[in-house]
């Protein structure tokens, strides 16, 4: 029943030193397409003072990270919801204090990108962070030749995926209310963008 992603126990520290400083200090995180759900256990460990709610909208995953939460010695964590990104209308939460959303975005039609802005931007209020992670394309800076065959492949698999560029990121940001105030650099070529609604 649980799910293991390899990627999640080899970017989990270089994550979480960034929630660390950008997350607010309490308060409720609402995870978007949580996975398997080790992410979730991971930094509700080490952030405790956050509640966590996990979210996906796969049967299998929402199943693996009950399991994961079940195994979990804190409190911090919610039961996990069935969540569709693509359908910010439909969202089963009211409000949050953070939305984070961890490789997402290139491997989902760019309907649940859109979506997830909407939907952060009914649930967040003012100055509040929806963080994202994963490779993006930025015309200021050379693309990895990795990230490069990467969005290759992703294509190959499904057209609607892929690598998506920093510009169109940061206007689907602006037009949702959002602005982005940081990107770090991490490691494997991948990038943290953290938008707040303005």
């Amino acid at each position: 029943m649980k799910k293991h992603a390899p990627a999640a126990l080899r970017n989990r520290d270089a994550i979480s030193v960034v929630l660390a400083e950008e997350l607010p200090k309490a308060g409720t995180v609402l995870e978007v397409a949580s996975g398997s759900g080790e992410h979730a256990m991971y930094f509700a460990k080490h952030l405790p003072s956050l509640t966590w709610q996990p979210s996906d909208a796969d049967a299998e995953a929402l199943a693996s990270i009950a399991a994961y939460r079940n195994e979990y010695k804190g409190e911090n964590v919610a039961e996990p919801m069935m969540l569709d990104a693509s359908q910010p209308d439909s969202w089963p939460v009211a409000s949050a204090d953070a939305v984070l959303c961890v490789n997402m975005v290139h491997i989902s039609p760019w309907a649940a990108t859109i979506g997830l802005f909407a939907g952060a931007s009914k649930i967040l209020d003012k100055h509040a962070p929806l963080i994202l992670y994963g490779p993006y394309l930025d015309e200021d800076v050379e693309t990895a030749e990795s990230n490069l065959a990467f969005d290759a492949g992703l294509k190959e698999r499904n057209p609607e995926w892929g690598l998506r560029e920093l510009s169109t990121m940061d206007k689907l940001a602006a037009d949702n209310g959002f602005t982005r105030t940081a990107r770090h650099a991490m490691p494997a070529n991948n990038l943290m963008l953290v938008y707040r609604r303005t």
